[in-house]
């Protein structure tokens, strides 16, 4: 069975859309779904704003509940029928996100079993087929196929191959 490595934060979970709604909580501002999908949400802030990211990132809360990426929950179930899945996170930058993200994977994903979620640093490690993941820095040392599913920060990056969405998944894979 060949296996496939899915990162979480903004292939699964929807980070950037926390960011705003963090940021309207605190400043005010809203900003529209086109706006979102965009740019990269540091790219919507005042200068004197940007260091924000940061502390949010690291609030324990941040993670709790995040949104679910569109059309990831029904095609990771086909995908389970025929891939042996692996969520990996690089987590070990934020070290407070590994409750909530193992918590969050248990509501979502009850079927993906504890013993298929890594929390690591370099992916590299990661012995899979395919890995999906928003950053290509995880592909550099991957040995498998790197599959680079479209987010605001990598618009602008190439990529041999690309996924806007959770359907070219199904498409590409099933």
């Amino acid at each position: 069975m060949k296996r496939i490595a899915i990162d979480m934060d903004e292939v699964i979970a929807d980070a950037n859309y926390r960011f705003a709604e963090w940021y309207t909580r605190d400043h005010g501002i809203e900003f529209s779904h086109e706006q979102l999908n965009s740019k990269r949400f540091s790219e919507l802030l005042p200068d004197d704003h940007k260091y924000l990211i940061k502390e949010y990132v690291y609030h324990d809360d941040f993670f709790k509940d995040l949104e679910i990426i569109p059309g990831c929950q029904e095609v990771i179930k086909d995908l389970y029928e025929k891939y042996e899945i692996f969520i990996t996170t690089a987590a070990m930058e934020f070290p407070n996100s590994f409750l909530p993200k193992l918590e969050w994977m248990g509501k979502h994903f009850p079927y993906i079993s504890w013993t298929n979620i890594v929390f690591c640093g370099d992916k590299s490690i990661i012995n899979a087929d395919y890995l999906i993941d928003d950053n290509v820095k995880h592909f550099k040392r991957f040995v498998g196929q790197g599959i680079l599913f479209t987010a605001p920060h990598n618009r602008d990056v190439e990529w041999d191959v690309r996924v806007n969405s959770w359907e070219d998944i199904r498409k590409m894979l099933l």
